[in-house]
């Protein structure tokens, strides 16, 4: 008797495995943080045309599911591919055929960057990106004297690390047209005794950058794939472009549909009427990697260029206020075009005075508009009495490393009472009920461990200072691993097919070498990417 139901179970469980449903990938033996709503954590997941199937152990996977490919974690933990809610792609990997000036300790540095790229390369235009004097023994603008003296008849530009403020040698403006008397809407020309320095600031960039030759088709798919293995290796499975222009977003399309550009793309398409209005016309674009609804909007520059709007005058620049890149009218009129349309806005906002304005008008337009979800990029200074403008409506999009990259300075800038009012992530969120997180890259590292060790730390990577930079703006881990995940996607309408890991999501998740909810805070830079996936492939 005992052999025949014995006989019976294991004819039972033969057949239960030759009935297992085919998938591609089992991942087990993990600590997958869902970041479902409740948060839940589980030991693995079975993938089949790209989505989560099922979660579940080891052994109830494997018992209705027969695997292509197993993936045993050993105890690792796995999260959702990280999604950076803001940050510059496509600038990321034409950075990579630039002079890098990023980090560079003087001006003298920088030169000397230059004259060692010049050399390899030879080129008849350099272009160059990432200086800040605020790095520098003299925290004065530099003037473009020695770029004269070292390259007379090359122009040289070079961007400020905010992509506010560039220096150009006298060729570059010679180019430009640009001289002693040339005014400009919205921007600066810095003058020493009356004679321009090079320094240029918001909307007078843009004459010499109109001059910098355009950039190959090929040139600007090496860019697209160098900056797409460095998002791969930083575990980013999915990045908000904060501004492109139409020919980009074709050519990132077109790549796309080859399978040859794998990373997902949020797209903010640039603030240029024309290409607005050819892509309202034709509605939004979405494919499973790519989502066009949005324009990216400047309301103002960047603190660290006083460009940024306040409502009072600088501490550190007497009667300075800052500059709008967009004048109220147009601003205002776009916003009203925009709310007509299934179309979101989305504004670069730094200064009290100019998320005061961006902060009004959206609520003017969106009363009786729900769930469109405009979105404030950096929402850097903002007045106490305006944080409430914010909701799941009006969503504020941060970047936590500017808090740690800005603080050594930004009390010059905005002095004491300012300042409390200032990278307020804590107060955003409760306001809003979530914050999107990014990097703004390559203005800051493409590192999303770097984000969440800003948002929850508020230290940089020398643990200073001790206590954090206003420790109370700090997020939980819980918190910034939303807004870099769920949140994230909520704000760019992909809540339902990514940021979180499950059933009938895409399986995009990212496998580190320690457990960011519970290594000790000081160990959080430390963490490694061991493996990206995207749609169940291993990508990195």
């Amino acid at each position: 008797m005992k052999n025949i139901l014995f006989s019976c179970c294991m004819l039972i469980l033969f057949s239960a495995c030759q009935q297992r449903e085919e998938v591609d990938l089992i991942v087990s033996n993990a600590k997958v943080y869902t970041v479902n709503d409740s948060f839940d954590v589980v030991k693995g997941f079975a993938v089949k045309d790209g989505k989560i199937v099922a979660l579940g152990n080891y052994e109830d996977l494997h018992l209705r599911y027969k695997p292509k490919q197993s993936y045993d974690a050993k105890g690792k933990a796995i999260y959702p591919g990280f999604i950076d809610a803001h940050a510059h792609f496509y600038n990321l990997g034409m950075q990579q055929q630039r002079v890098e000036l990023t980090g560079t300790k003087s001006f003298d540095e920088v030169l000397e960057k230059l004259k060692a790229f010049q050399e390899q390369e030879q080129r008849r235009f350099i272009v160059g990106r990432g200086w800040d004097q605020n790095d520098w023994p003299n925290k004065e603008f530099p003037t473009n004297k020695a770029l004269d003296d070292l390259f007379p008849d090359t122009p040289v530009v070079l961007t400020r690390i905010d992509g506010h403020a560039l220096l150009a040698n006298t060729k570059a403006l010679q180019l430009a047209n640009l001289n002693n008397d040339t005014e400009i809407s919205g921007g600066q020309l810095l003058k020493h005794q009356g004679e321009l320095t090079g320094v240029l600031i918001d909307n007078a960039m843009q004459p010499v950058q109109a001059i910098i030759p355009e950039s190959t088709r090929a040139n600007q798919i090496d860019a697209l794939l160098a900056a797409q293995k460095i998002a791969f290796e930083n575990g980013l499975t999915s990045i908000a472009d904060a501004g492109l222009n139409k020919d980009k977003i074709e050519l990132i399309d077109s790549l796309q549909q080859a399978e040859v550009l794998k990373v997902r793309l949020y797209a903010m398409l640039a603030n240029n009427a024309e290409e607005i209005d050819y892509f309202i016309a034709r509605g939004p674009l979405k494919t499973d990697f790519l989502n066009l609804r949005s324009v990216k909007v400047f309301a103002d520059g960047a603190l660290g260029s006083r460009g940024a709007v306040l409502k009072q005058p600088y501490s550190d620049k007497k009667g300075h206020y800052g500059s709008m890149l967009i004048g109220i009218d147009d601003f205002k009129a776009l916003a009203q075009k925009l709310s007509q349309s299934s179309w979101q806005m989305n504004t670069h906002a730094i200064g009290d005075s100019a998320n005061a304005v961006v902060l009004r008008t959206y609520k003017n337009l969106l009363k009786e508009k729900p769930n469109r979800r405009w979105r404030v990029e950096h929402a850097q200074v903002v007045a106490p009495q305006d944080f409430n403008y914010f909701d799941k409506n009006i969503i504020p999009s941060v970047q936590p490393t500017h808090a740690t990259s800005d603080m050594y300075w930004a009390k010059d800038r905005l002095g004491e009472k300012r300042l409390q009012n200032a990278y307020a992530y804590k107060k955003l969120l409760e306001a809003a009920g979530l914050v999107a997180l990014g990097t703004d890259f390559p203005i800051e590292q493409v590192n999303p461990i770097l984000t969440f060790y800003a948002a929850v730390a508020r230290k940089d990577l020398d643990n200073y200072p001790a206590n954090g930079f206003q420790k109370t703006q700090a997020l939980s881990r819980e918190e910034a691993l939303k807004g870099m995940t769920i949140w994230a996607a909520y704000a760019n309408f992909e809540e339902q097919e990514k940021g979180s890991i499950a059933v009938g999501k895409f399986a995009d998740f990212v496998v580190v070498n320690q457990d960011l909810m519970k290594v000790n805070e000081q160990q959080l830079p430390l963490t490694r990417v061991l493996a990206t996936y995207v749609n169940g492939e291993k990508v990195y």
